[in-house]
Parts: C-alpha cells; structure tokens; sequence
C-alpha cells in the first residue's frame, strides 16, 4: 500500500536545520489534515520564537487553541522574559500532571527543552524519556550529552536509527554525538554537515556546527570564516557569537565585541554568566589584596 505524502516533510526540515524564516514563509499548505494543521502552527510559531518574536507568538494563540499551541505558548512566555520563568514552570508542571493532557507530545518537547534551559536534566526527562517522536528521541541526546552521558546519547541514536537512518534528527544527533565524543568522530561530524551543505540552502546551524568541527581540529581561521558567514545571516544568534569569542580568543584576536554583543542580545546565556562569574571572582580577588 502506497504511503500518503508526508505535506509537512519541507516545512519540518527547515525549521530542524535553522531555515526558519524558509519555515514561516513557506507554511501555507493546502488541504492538510486538522492534526497536520496544528503541527504546522506550532513549527511556525515555533520558527518565530527562534527568530526572537516571542510576544507575536503570545499574542496569536489564544486560550481557545489546541493543547500542542498552548504548549509553544508557554515556550515563548518562558524565554520572553526572566519574571515570566516561575510563573510558566508552575503551569507546565500542572499541565503534565492533567491525565487527558499531560501525555501529549508537544507538551512533553517543550517540558524538556525548559527544564534542559533550566538545567534540570532529570526533571526534564521524566517527561521526554519515553520517546514517541523523533524530536523527542533528538531532545534526549541533546540531554544526555548535556549530563556527559554519551553512552545513554548513544543508545537513543540507536534508536533512531532504526526508525529512519535518513532522518534529518537522526544525522544532526548522530553529529552532536560525534563531537561530544570527539578525536576520530570530529571529521565523521563534519562530513555530517558538509553533506547538509550541500544538499539545502546554508543556514546558521549548518554553519556553526562546520565551524566547531573545525575548531576541535585546529583550523581556527577556517571555523572564523564560517562563524562570520554565519553573523551575516543573523547578528544576534547566540551560538554564533559565544562560537566567536573563543574563535577569536584561539586566534589572539579581541573578543570583547563579541562578548558585549552576546551580553546585550541574551544576556542569560552560559557563556555570559561563566564571564560574569570569572569577573566577580576577579573582583573579590583584588579587594583582598588591596
């Protein structure tokens, strides 16, 4: 029996690979199923939250929307502003703990990704663990890698791999696994990205994860290449710019533009705060001395 085509195929591939904007542009399909419908807003919604429009996303779904919505909403609630963070994890806790809800897909996506934000591993796969999309199975390794635990990384690949071996998630997370492990399994990822390349229109991921490739391999020059690359599509991408600074600092170049850049456009990201942190202690120490 002949497979039913898959409308939403170009639209989920785009957003996965950082085309968002390709995503949203490109979201006005014909005759799509109700369910199919919903999953389109929600990956354009979701494109928008990437690009940083997260009150247009807050203002469009309304309470009346469906489950999935609502969850894409309280992602935008989440990341628009820090006030907003207690407030949002107090309703996704009681929207996992509602039986004919909590068990929803994209509810249990976005529980992982804030509670990943939050740093909250264990939190954040008590709801994504049991899998059930390749997003979730893609959300898992992200996790895993985040813990240091490749090993558990490595199975959920293996996971995927049986479902779709193909699968645009299957290669990206066979590529972030790649880097975690690092030696050999560096150029295995870039080959990963280099066939991404070349097969859709270059985006910012694709770039920067060329780029840390070539940064694990030594070829700072050629990584900075890209990252600048990638600032021209998008100046105020965070992975861009932290990817800069230690670009910048391997080569002997001045980072602190790039630093000051990442500390106006998102001020809570790691590598700020792992700044923030350096600069107090610096502080602390010279008050002792003096």
């Amino acid at each position: 029996m002949a497979t039913a085509p898959d409308h939403l195929f170009v639209l989920r591939n785009n957003f996965y690979l950082g085309a968002f904007q390709a995503a949203i542009n490109n979201s006005d399909l014909p005759n799509l199923s109700p369910e199919d419908a919903i999953e389109r807003d929600c990956l354009v919604h979701r494109s928008y939250i990437a690009l940083g429009s997260y009150q247009l996303v807050i203002s469009e779904i309304d309470e009346s929307a469906a489950t999935p919505l609502q969850a894409v909403k309280l992602l935008a609630l989440y990341l628009s502003s820090p006030e907003n963070k207690q407030s949002v994890i107090s309703s996704l806790k009681e929207w996992l703990a509602d039986s004919a809800i909590g068990s929803n897909a994209i509810l249990r996506l976005i529980a992982g990704i804030i509670f990943m934000n939050e740093e909250d591993y264990n939190e954040g796969l008590k709801h994504t663990h049991a899998g059930g999309t390749m997003e979730l199975h893609a959300l898992n390794v992200q996790i895993f890698i985040k813990m240091h635990r490749t090993d558990f990384a490595e199975r959920q690949l293996r996971v995927m791999q049986q479902i779709d071996e193909d699968h645009t998630l299957t290669q990206l997370a066979n590529a972030w696994l790649n880097l975690a492990v690092g030696g050999s399994k560096i150029q295995e990822a870039l080959l990963i990205f280099q066939d991404f390349s070349e097969k859709y229109p270059m985006t910012g991921l694709i770039l920067n994860g060329k780029a840390v490739c070539c940064m694990h391999m030594g070829n700072f020059e050629e990584a900075e290449a890209l990252l600048l690359e990638a600032l021209n599509k998008d100046a105020k991408d965070p992975e861009t710019l932290a990817n800069l600074v230690v670009c910048s600092l391997h080569l002997g170049k001045p980072s602190s533009r790039y630093i000051n850049q990442l500390k106006i456009a998102h001020p809570e990201h790691l590598l700020i705060k792992r700044v923030s942190t350096a600069e107090d202690s610096f502080e602390r120490a010279v008050q002792s001395v003096a």
